[in-house]
């Protein structure tokens, strides 16, 4: 979705013991305001026209809230895996040995 609403993302443990980042984001930066979203929506344009002042709030408020989910969404995708992690062996796999 285009305004970051429902962003679209993968994790991985495995990955990280391939030296690679788990949390692997699969949604593009949002190029659209949520307000195109919602207000295509009924039930949104039934409040913004029975108490535009709430809508108005409401709204500044689901875009901050979408805002701050992506950028914390792209922080952690885009940050660097710990050197002591890189070569650990995967927990299932030392279980697995013990048995």
């Amino acid at each position: 979705m285009q305004t970051g609403y429902w962003p679209l993302f993968r994790y991985n443990p495995d990955l990280i013991h391939k030296g690679k980042n788990p949390l692997q984001l699969d949604s593009r930066p949002p190029s659209l305001p949520i307000e195109k979203y919602m207000y295509n929506e009924t039930r949104f344009t039934i409040l913004k026209n029975s108490d535009p002042k709430t809508a108005q709030e409401l709204l500044r408020l689901a875009q901050e809230d979408v805002d701050n989910r992506w950028s914390m969404y792209a922080n952690l995708a885009s940050a660097p895996v710990p050197e002591d992690t890189k070569a650990a062996e995967p927990a299932h796999a030392t279980q697995e040995g013990k048995q």
